[in-house]
């Protein structure tokens, strides 16, 4: 069992003194909330991403890798990377990058976001939120298994002969989890792929839906 501290880095007032920080005190804090964390021996430390005000972590790779120069020992993760707004190209790079300056100390946590306005923004749509993570996340994982990738998809651009680069550290990839605060689909994904479901109750999502196998799509398309 691990235990950890996770911040979604909003900007509110504090609740002794009811005076707001600025972006950069909050983005501060957020730092040294991480090296107090390794100072007392958690695990984890672990951030949001968000795109819209109150909240400032708008990059978790540069955060997560600052903070990494700074510690040795902590689990760097995201709670949670985009898996649906972000490139998962993108993401492969960015997050096999931050797991060689961690030395291998990098977990992700995959999820859709629960803010709607920040699909469009990035030119998706959210009525498509599920086939975008299930789909995203089948790339994802190709990409840092396989040396050579061959795809075509629905929602990207093909991939002729393409070699994520770094590679992961070690051949091994990042430890992923599936988020998700209510949709089965997402359970069955984490499943298929032998990875780890991590549900958020912090919200009232309203009433699951059942899922069919035959509902998740085949994990890759080989072009």
């Amino acid at each position: 069992m691990r235990f950890g501290i996770y911040s979604v880095g909003d900007v509110t007032p504090d609740p002794t003194t009811g005076r707001v920080p600025t972006e950069h005190e909050r983005i501060k804090s957020m730092v040294r909330i991480a090296l107090e964390a390794e100072e007392v021996g958690l695990d984890v430390f672990a951030t949001g991403e968000h795109h819209s005000p109150p909240h400032v972590p708008t990059s978790p790779t540069t955060l997560l890798g600052y903070i990494a120069a700074r510690t040795e020992r902590i689990i760097l993760s995201t709670a949670v990377t985009l898996i649906t707004t972000n490139d998962p190209v993108k993401i492969a790079e960015d997050y096999a990058f931050s797991q060689h300056l961690a030395d291998g100390r990098v977990d992700l946590v995959l999820g859709r976001g629960n803010t709607a306005p920040v699909y469009p923004w990035f030119g998706k749509d959210i009525r498509l939120d599920i086939p975008l993570a299930l789909e995203n996340y089948a790339l994802l994982h190709r990409l840092w298994r396989e040396e050579e990738v061959n795809w075509h998809g629905r929602f990207r651009t093909p991939l002729s002969h393409f070699t994520a680069t770094p590679r992961p550290l070690d051949g091994v990839p990042p430890f992923v989890w599936h988020g998700s605060i209510r949709s089965p689909e997402i359970a069955v994904q984490a499943g298929h792929y032998g990875c780890t479901a991590w549900w958020q109750a912090l919200t009232d999502g309203g009433p699951a839906r059942p899922v069919r196998q035959q509902d998740v799509p085949a994990p890759c398309h080989q072009a």
